[in-house]
């Protein structure tokens, strides 16, 4: 396997490369061969040097906030040379107002400043050697966790108010609970009951009552995803997946990481309806 070559580009007359500079190192770690441009490149400069070093990623680092216009002329730069082939990352100070732009022109990815270097630089090595294990992203909602103290006594309201149909009951004895699932389109409410004090349920009810417990995003890869995840500093409450309910494997993500919120990755059975 060749070394990714991979152009670090400055557009425009933004002065400072301190993150640029983050970048090139990080990946070079990860064994790439960096050609850093330097500061205040125009987009002529910036296609020609991507095509005379034959790279096979430019990345834009752009603080000065002329993403918008700087980031569409290289694209078409580029296009001119016959170059549109070689994709473009592009990272900074960039609202995510500007992102759905920037990918339409184009960019495939937009890495913010809350991006890791390690999230980089694995997404530069599956976009020029992509691996049929490849981490996607999820597919669908899986279902949304509701604790509830007692399934019998709150499922009516799911299923005489709002009309919805118990899919199954089941005890997930490795969660210690007992859950109920309710369809609603592609995706389901899941209700949770504790089985026993052990149960990480009871905690969440004692501490703060019946309500949302977790959301249930439906993922393949299970493995290799925890694997990237724990590799980029994301924190795990689940290191390594677990049954789940219906044969599925699940693993949970700490809400450290993820801005407050609970997430389940489950992996449906192979086999089993999505």
């Amino acid at each position: 396997m060749d070394k990714i070559r991979v152009l670090v580009a400055k557009p425009g007359l933004d002065g400072h490369d301190r993150g640029a500079l983050i970048i090139s190192q990080a990946l070079r770690d990860h064994g790439m061969e960096v050609i850093y441009t330097g500061l205040r490149q125009t987009p002529v400069q910036i296609a020609q040097a991507a095509v005379q070093e034959d790279v096979d990623v430019i990345g834009l680092s752009s603080l000065s906030g002329a993403h918008n216009t700087l980031f569409p002329k290289i694209m078409d730069e580029l296009k001119k040379r016959h170059a549109d082939d070689i994709p473009v990352v592009g990272g900074g100070v960039i609202p995510s107002e500007d992102i759905p732009f920037l990918l339409e022109k184009g960019i495939k990815r937009i890495f913010t400043s809350g991006s890791s270097t390690e999230s980089l630089a694995n997404y530069i090595q599956e976009l020029i050697y992509p691996k049929d294990s490849a981490v996607t992203s999820p597919k669908k909602i899986s279902h949304i966790g509701i604790a509830v103290t007692n399934i019998d006594k709150a499922i009516s309201f799911y299923t005489d108010s709002l009309g919805m149909e118990i899919e199954g009951v089941e005890n997930v004895e490795s969660q210690a609970v007992k859950i109920a699932f309710l369809k609603v389109g592609e995706s389901r409410i899941e209700l949770l009951e504790p089985l026993d004090d052990s149960s990480s349920i009871k905690k969440f009810l004692d501490k703060k009552g019946e309500g949302i417990h977790h959301i249930a995003l439906e993922v393949d890869n299970l493995e290799r995803r925890l694997s990237k995840l724990k590799s980029e500093g994301i924190q795990l409450i689940d290191e390594e997946a677990k049954p789940g309910a219906g044969d599925s494997q699940i693993a949970f993500i700490h809400p450290k990481s993820t801005n407050g919120v609970l997430f389940e990755l489950c992996q449906q059975a192979e086999g089993s309806e999505e």
